[in-house]
């Protein structure tokens, strides 16, 4: 059975990220406009980007921030950001297919017909809105490809090769408090600004004055957000440097050391990694309520099920909230079975077992899930509940309490200590990959 973790993750099986491409596809521009655009503006070792396409990826990213409400940077800063992005998205395309790493049309049907139905579509139907919409399907299909192509290759190449030894798990259970005190979460926003490998001393000066010049303008009053889609390299620039709700011991610990003074809205000192240089702002922080496993300890466990709905270009978080309000109004009325509608309706990998999730152990899930989960009697039914994944309608089948034996408390700190390294070696990787990457640049 599949890890409930993984389940609510990502759906890594089917389709990851893929419902953020669907919820950014502007219209493609007018021909005149293509026309007048179509220059080279930076070779990616032998591979040309054009200024179509950068301008296309730019109005993507313009409306990704507007739909999160963040003030949009200039245009040629974020082009500058964006073009980044689209060089690094480039090399691990050439790097996985080079290494043989391919999605075939068959999977790639698969992942679009699972879009599809994800949004109360058929393939034809998502066809006929998304060019109605001014977005290539083709275009679409491709994106698609590419982000799967590049969630496998990071599998490979980063998460794969992450070694937890014993005595990591060791030294990681002597440094958490006791079993009784509740794991701390922290919602933390970042601004990246990376440094080559090797990097020289200009180098390595330079960013530690942008780092200090970007705090300097936080403290005048400019907006984090802002500031973290127009200048960081970190991958959730476009969401305002937003990394979410972790707990303490899933975060790195230079982050979690750096804001443990801080009071929410503080933003810490400039912090500097391998990656680069960071600019941390404590957002918010809470109790996550549920006391850590130590060996012998009692443990609650929860057989539970849900329905996810994933906002997109097709369906908003509030129409999301919706659907799932009168999904929940049929099964309470006795109208509707809550394991054909998560068949039908549900976005998650859950869905082929009626949203069946098995049993959750503390720490399992998302804390905005857990949290929901935890305040249900078995039988009741959530009312719509967001986490970074989408909006879940959840019900509670039937709790147990069990010991945590020595295997599972050894598990769950292995588990910890995957997911804290996995972000971490991912940007080393990607810094290793983009300097042995040749590129010119053309952009005027």
């Amino acid at each position: 059975m599949m890890h409930p973790r993984s389940i609510l993750r990502l759906a890594v099986a089917a389709l990851p990220a893929l419902s953020l491409i669907l919820s950014s596809l502007p219209g493609v521009a007018q021909a005149a406009a293509v026309r007048e655009l179509d220059r080279i503006v930076a070779v990616v070792n032998s591979e040309a980007i054009t200024a179509q396409e950068l301008g296309q990826r730019v109005q993507m990213a313009q409306h990704q921030l507007r739909q999160q409400n963040i003030e949009v940077p200039p245009t040629d800063v974020l082009e500058k950001q964006v073009l980044e992005r689209m060089i690094s998205d480039r090399a691990q395309l050439q790097l996985a297919r080079d290494d043989g790493i391919r999605v075939d049309e068959a999977q790639l049907d698969r992942a679009v017909a699972s879009i599809a139905q994800s949004n109360n579509l058929t393939p034809v139907q998502l066809r006929e809105r998304l060019e109605r919409d001014g977005t290539s399907f083709e275009q679409f299909r491709e994106d698609i490809r590419g982000e799967i192509i590049r969630q496998r290759l990071r599998e490979r190449e980063v998460d794969n090769r992450i070694q937890i030894s014993d005595a990591d798990i060791d030294a990681f259970l002597a440094s958490q408090p006791g079993a009784a005190q509740p794991a701390a979460e922290l919602q933390i926003a970042q601004i990246l600004l990376a440094l080559p490998e090797g990097a020289s001393a200009e180098q390595i000066e330079r960013q530690r004055l942008r780092g200090e010049e970007i705090i300097e303008q936080l403290k005048r009053g400019t907006d984090f957000a802002r500031l973290a889609a127009a200048f960081s390299d970190a991958p959730d620039a476009m969401s305002g440097g937003a990394m979410g709700w972790r707990s303490a011991d899933r975060l790195p610990q230079l982050f979690v050391d750096a804001v443990s003074s801080l009071r929410p809205g503080e933003v810490a000192p400039l912090q500097r990694s391998p990656a680069g240089f960071h600019v941390l702002k404590l957002v918010d922080r809470r109790s996550a309520g549920v006391p850590r496993a130590a060996v012998g300890t009692p443990i609650t466990q929860t057989h539970a099920r849900h329905i996810l709905i994933r906002p997109n270009e097709i369906i908003s978080a509030d129409e999301a909230e919706r659907r799932l309000r009168d999904i929940r109004q049929r099964i309470e009325a006795g109208a509707a079975d809550f394991a054909e509608m998560a068949r039908q309706y549900s976005a998650d990998g859950s869905a082929g077992r009626g949203g069946d999730l098995g049993w959750i152990y503390p720490g399992d899930t998302v804390p905005e899930f857990e949290r929901a989960m935890n305040a249900l009697q078995p039988g009741q039914l959530s009312q719509p509940v967001r986490t970074p994944f989408g909006v879940h309608l959840i019900q509670v089948v039937e709790r147990r309490t069990d010991e945590a034996s020595p295997d599972r408390v050894r598990q769950m700190a292995r588990q910890a200590l995957r997911e804290r390294r996995s972000e971490e070696n991912y940007q080393d990787w990607l810094r290793q990959l983009r300097d042995r990457t040749y590129v010119e640049y053309k952009l005027e």
